[in-house]
């Protein structure tokens, strides 16, 4: 109980006060964001990173300074992690928190960048991806397995309320769908050119992930708990 106790703190959003009873104040919350605006912010530093990579050698001839950075996808990159800062520092002043996720594939993205444009290896970028969606994928089917916790209910239980076999399903099948993600990554960087691989980053993933939310409806109408039904549980 105690580890799973530490655990649901931490996947609290970041900024988020720990405990209810230190809130001896009053204070004004920030209203959640908006479907729209949250999927601005998580898309957009995705559409920023295509189109650094299709015009990035326009961008070069008319800012010379960002020759420094080599290729268009180097440029790209460079691009896509200054993109990501904004898009978090945006979250945080809109909502004065930030999710687990957002924080960790952030990190990832300045790390593997960073890696990217100081060896000048478009390798780095390419993979990212796949390392990213393997550690959740890891960590979603591990929690669960060797302690015992559906994962997805620490990050969902707000949006949701399922009954505990609801809570598995999902973290079983969003678990088998990082490892998905990362072996559709390896195939598509491996095989295709940079532009499609950049390309499929929107078109491809995205539409992906989209149409696998929406195979799990079945699942949060079939497990989905109302408020008494939730309040007695």
């Amino acid at each position: 109980m105690y580890l799973q106790k530490q655990l649901q703190e931490l996947n609290k959003p970041f900024g988020q006060p720990k405990s209810e009873k230190v809130m001896s104040e009053p204070q004004t919350e920030r209203q959640p964001l908006g479907q729209w605006t949250k999927m601005a912010l998580e898309v957009g530093p995705i559409v920023v990173f295509i189109l650094a990579n299709k015009y990035g050698e326009q961008l070069a001839e008319s800012y010379p300074a960002l020759q420094a950075f080599g290729g268009k996808i180097f440029i790209a990159t460079a691009f896509f992690m200054v993109a990501m800062t904004i898009s978090l520092i945006l979250t945080w002043m809109f909502e004065r928190r930030v999710a687990i996720m957002p924080l960790v594939t952030f990190g990832m993205v300045l790390i593997f960048g960073g890696l990217t444009l100081y060896l000048q290896d478009e390798w780095f970028i390419k993979v990212k991806p796949t390392i990213i969606n393997i550690m959740f994928g890891v960590a979603t089917l591990g929690v669960l397995y060797v302690l015992k916790i559906p994962t997805m209910k620490l990050l969902f239980d707000g949006p949701f309320s399922l009954d505990d076999e609801g809570w598995r399903k999902l973290t079983v099948r969003w678990g088998y769908f990082f490892f998905f993600l990362a072996l559709v990554n390896e195939v598509v960087w491996r095989n295709f050119s940079t532009d499609f691989w950049v390309n499929f980053k929107l078109y491809g993933t995205m539409p992906l992930t989209f149409a696998f939310m929406m195979f799990q409806m079945p699942v949060l109408k079939e497990h989905g708990l109302d408020k008494d039904e939730e309040e007695v549980g």
